[in-house]
């Protein structure tokens, strides 16, 4: 049988290019050099076909005029202890209803708790922002419009990053900013002084997951604890550093997270509105650490709406 159909165009088509090394970094606690990558999710046309002629990606230097288009750096969570779980790809997949909008979505891998101590994680961040900036012409990306996003752990690198803090920048393209025009924060800590008093009280109760607080995440983290390391853990708090530069932010958690407790999302909105920054806090009713409330429409709608606002489309 032989069918002849004429398909109307009411999407455009999602191209994913994974593994660009954005930096090149040394992981202390196990002596090696690491390539840190990236990958790109967004709309490119017919990137298979474009390849085939030597475009990628619809390169603007090859003369194809593609509008620029804002960027969202998703920053996985996973306790900070890299693969599997803080692989870069391993939720990606419920951001791709931004491309489908038109935005760019990154991913990236960080150098985990395993490969180097706090702010080892916030440095690779804001390499990663640098690099999309440094990168601007080859993929169409709009350098004015860069917006960072991440659950967990990388909820916590979100709201750091949103600090737009200087005295982290290192590696390369260091001749462009690392500062982003916005966050959204899904269920991140705030306070990591707070964290490890949760995880004290975790301790305490019948077989708990670890013996010390310095094996837990925020202790690995930090590469000790809260007593021992009270400047490093205060510098890991983005609670503690809204400042002027701070931009604006979205912040998501549910009230049933027993993993990080809600208060630390209240806390963060508390020191925002404190300070006259724009925010916003939606408490999910009965969601868990990154339960599947948090990937329904109704949601990704109100995400949507906070970045219609400050990275419209073109």
């Amino acid at each position: 049988m032989v069918k002849k159909i004429k398909p109307a165009i009411e999407r455009n088509s999602i191209t994913f290019i994974d593994n660009m090394v954005y930096s090149k970094v040394y992981a202390p606690l196990i002596d090696a050099e690491l390539e840190l990558k990236m990958s790109i999710m967004g709309q490119f046309g017919a990137s298979e076909m474009k390849a085939a002629m030597g475009t990628v990606m619809g390169d603007a230097r090859r003369g194809e005029n593609l509008p620029k288009k804002p960027v969202i750096l998703w920053i996985p969570g996973g306790g900070f202890r890299g693969v599997p779980g803080s692989d870069k790809n391993l939720m990606v997949s419920e951001m791709q209803f931004l491309a489908e909008a038109g935005y760019i979505v990154a991913s990236i891998y960080y150098r985990s708790s395993g490969e180097a101590h706090f702010p080892a994680q916030l440095i690779d961040v804001k390499s990663a922002i640098r690099y999309l900036r440094a990168n601007a012409d080859k993929y169409n990306l709009d350098p004015d419009k860069i917006a960072v996003a991440g659950r967990s752990a990388g909820g916590h690198l979100t709201a750091l990053a949103c600090m737009n803090l200087p005295g982290y920048d290192e590696g390369e393209n260091l001749e462009y900013s690392s500062d982003v025009n916005l966050g959204i924060d899904y269920f991140g800590p705030s306070d990591l002084f707070k964290a490890f008093a949760q995880t004290r009280e975790l301790l305490a109760k019948p077989n708990p997951r670890w013996k010390t607080v310095e094996e837990s995440h925020v202790g690995a983290l930090i590469g000790g604890s809260e007593l021992s390391k009270p400047e490093l853990t205060r510098q890991a708090s983005p609670v503690f550093h809204v400042n002027d530069k701070t931009a604006p932010m979205l912040i998501l958690h549910g009230d049933a997270d027993s993993m990080v407790e809600c208060t630390h999302s209240v806390d963060m909105y508390e020191a925002m509105v404190a300070a006259g920054k724009p925010c916003e806090l939606y408490i999910l009713e009965g969601a868990g650490h990154g339960s599947e409330e948090f990937w329904q429409d109704c949601v990704k709608e109100i995400v949507m709406e906070y970045l219609g606002r400050y990275l419209k489309l073109n």
